[in-house]
């Protein structure tokens, strides 16, 4: 699907990555954006129907324990999710992922299809560990700036901002921002209105800024 701004009609399947010791608010709060956008759309804007399905994806559907120890039932396995519009790949400490080769290989050929693939915190070195980020600008977690620049010296790194909209591919810097990001997103897929309103059913207190 392309994703800019479409047809109002139009329903993009939003994917988000669970792994172990995943960040708890790096896959939730994208989850309660793209989720609230979808449930408000039609009473608000009037649209014909929610714009965003949003699901959780791990390497198989069996429970996935986040970081601090919250358990999560993740919605699909990689051999029976849906096709992914957007793809979300949150942070946390990402050592499983980065060694596993069955994610990273769904994660490459995920992205290859996904018109849009976004990360948020540590999340951005998946992507990088995937070459998605060489020859572009990204963000990660403000600790873990220099990490990221010296293990992927293609990336041009950049600290300071909330995230980078690099068309295609988006990242974002640590937890709470990918929230900024998520609302960004809608703004950027749906309406800017619906972003607005998204984050005032949230009481989400959002200035809208560019990384």
């Amino acid at each position: 699907m392309n994703l800019s701004a479409s047809s109002p009609s139009a329903v993009r399947s939003v994917g988000i990555l669970l792994f172990p010791e995943v960040e708890v608010l790096d896959f939730a709060g994208p989850f309660e954006v793209f989720s609230v956008a979808a449930r408000i759309a039609p009473r608000l804007l009037g649209l014909p129907t929610p714009p965003f399905a949003v699901f959780t994806v791990a390497r198989d559907a069996q429970p996935v324990c986040a970081r601090h120890g919250l358990i999560v039932v993740p919605g699909h396995g990689f051999a029976d999710a849906p096709p992914i519009d957007v793809l979300i790949v949150p942070g946390g400490v990402v050592d499983q992922p980065l060694g596993c080769r069955t994610t990273l290989d769904w994660l490459r050929q995920t992205a290859a299809t996904a018109g849009l693939t976004a990360s948020v915190c540590t999340g951005a070195f998946l992507l990088a560990e995937l070459g998605l980020l060489d020859g572009r600008r990204a963000t990660t977690h403000w600790e873990d700036l220099a990490d990221l620049r010296a293990a992927y010296p293609r990336v041009s790194v950049i600290g300071g901002v909330p995230y980078v909209d690099e068309g295609a591919v988006v990242t974002s810097a640590g937890i709470s921002a990918g929230i900024g990001m998520s609302l960004h997103l809608v703004g950027r897929l749906v309406s800017p209105e619906l972003a607005r309103l998204t984050a005032r059913q949230m009481q989400y207190d959002w200035r809208p800024e560019a990384g």
